[in-house]
């Protein structure tokens, strides 16, 4: 069964209530909140009282994507508030193992995400630890960007890699550029999330959008 996580980055910040409903309601399984800190990445978005006033609205599961350069100060944070993903960028800590084991000990999943450039082999010797790997199918920092496709074969290479330490339960999932069309081959290759901005959102209808991603390439 793959999963649709729409991403709040694309949401009218101004509704987020009313953005979180609708999305639920057309079927949502994951909600993807990026948080970003101007530093790491060239923009800045939701925060940790953000993510706290909007946890009420919803029972979706929350996956935090910390585009931060010191995710492990904010992991006590995020778990209080109830979130059940906590993925960090593999690019900014030096010690991924340790911070793994910090998320998973306050009771959350722990991921780690890839940008375009950082091969998947830099967690071979994390992966049995993790819950999801996300595979970056644009530069991170803004929404609406295109599709790079060399992120196929990096699903491909984290399915195998996961696959050969028999950690089958972890996640893949894929975030920049989702649609109906790119998702086909990004599920063909082993992806199980699909975090999907402008293609959901900007929907006139947002329950066929995610169906349509969501089934895509499977003659439904």
């Amino acid at each position: 069964m793959i999963k649709i996580a729409p991403s709040m980055l694309s949401a009218n910040f101004a509704e987020l209530a009313a953005e979180i409903k609708s999305i639920e309601e057309a079927g949502a399984d994951i909600l993807h909140i990026d948080v970003m800190d101007g530093h790491f990445v060239p923009n800045l978005t939701f925060g940790a009282p953000i993510v706290k006033a909007i946890r009420k609205y919803t029972d979706l599961p929350f996956d935090v994507h910390l585009m931060v350069t010191n995710p492990e100060d904010y992991v006590d944070e995020y778990a209080a508030i109830g979130v059940e993903y906590f993925t960090f960028h593999q690019e900014t800590v030096p010690h991924m193992h340790r911070l793994i084991q910090q998320i998973k000990a306050k009771g959350m999943k722990a991921g780690v995400a890839l940008n375009p450039s950082t091969p998947v082999s830099t967690l071979e010797d994390v992966a049995n630890d993790l819950d999801m790997i996300l595979i970056m199918s644009v530069n991170p920092g803004f929404g609406g960007q295109s599709f790079i496709t060399n992120a196929i074969k990096k699903v491909k290479q984290a399915k195998a890699l996961l696959g050969m330490i028999g950690n089958t339960d972890a996640d893949i999932e894929v975030d920049g550029g989702i649609n109906s069309m790119t998702s086909i081959a990004i599920k063909e290759a082993g992806a199980t999330i699909l975090v999907a901005g402008s293609a959901v959102f900007g929907a006139e209808d947002r329950k066929v959008a995610i169906e349509a991603i969501r089934n895509s390439g499977s003659g439904l």
